[in-house]
């Protein structure tokens, strides 16, 4: 999730998400530390602030990141650290690292999807939110491959995985773990993003969120404030939002 596209308007007839007082549970999934928070921050901010209890699991810890002679082994838990004071200023308490993949090297494998499905029964989700598995060749630093792999291992986890029984049936027999039908997928970063959040009043949490991850944007300085808002703001004038307001964009599908 880390850059917000810059979507065309398509007649593709996306879903309306559900109102987020009907929302009790939501489960975000990334490939590193700082994606959800580049492309949805102030959006979960806005989600914990209606009430809703938002986990975030992570694919990696984000060791192959950052701009200075920090020693690899020692960045998986500084960025660890990063992302859960990151969260915690968007209102997220429930953060979760997967074990066993690498930064860099990230594939929709078997193995990947059935580590989100267990989350997924964990956690009991009504909405799943996760990086977009396709690739915009026109903003490539929105396709990262280990944003295309944890999108696609996640779509996949939600439908129809989760919420099929005879999928690693072992999840039920050994660990308890029911299916659970997921009502709606939000994708981030995707070429087309008609539904917009209006993030105006979440903005500064975001900006914090952000500035929480200084392996990733300490280089910046007073240019990370300057670079979302220009983000967010073009997303809000795509949108047709009233002048002054800034947006984060997704595509939702509505499943169940």
């Amino acid at each position: 999730m880390t850059e917000q596209p810059r979507p065309t308007r398509s007649p593709v007839d996306w879903a309306e998400p559900m109102p987020d007082s009907e929302v009790e549970r939501a489960l975000v999934v990334a490939a590193h530390p700082d994606d959800a928070d580049f492309g949805a921050a102030g959006t979960l901010a806005r989600w914990a602030d209606a009430g809703i209890a938002v986990t975030l699991l992570l694919c990696t810890r984000g060791e192959q990141g950052g701009f200075d002679d920090t020693p690899r082994d020692q960045m998986p838990a500084l960025r660890e650290r990063e992302q859960r004071a990151a969260s915690a200023e968007l209102g997220v308490t429930d953060v979760r690292f997967l074990d066993g993949w690498s930064d860099g090297w990230l594939e929709p494998s078997w193995e990947l999807q059935r580590a989100i499905v267990r989350v997924i029964r964990q956690v009991r989700p009504q909405r799943v939110a996760c990086q977009s598995p396709q690739r915009m060749l026109q903003r490539l630093q929105a396709s990262h491959p280990d944003h295309l792999a944890a999108g696609e291992a996640t779509v996949r986890a939600v439908y129809p995985a989760a919420e099929n029984r005879f999928a690693w049936p072992e999840l039920i027999t050994e660990e308890g773990l029911q299916p659970w039908k997921v009502t709606e997928l939000w994708l981030s970063a995707h070429q087309d993003s008609p539904h917009a959040v209006d993030i105006t009043d979440t903005f500064d949490r975001k900006v914090r969120a952000l500035q929480a991850h200084v392996s990733q944007t300490g280089h910046q300085g007073d240019g990370l404030e300057q670079m979302l808002r220009g983000w967010n703001t073009h997303n809000a004038v795509l949108a047709g939002l009233p002048e002054g307001r800034l947006a984060e964009l997704f595509a939702v599908s509505r499943i169940n």
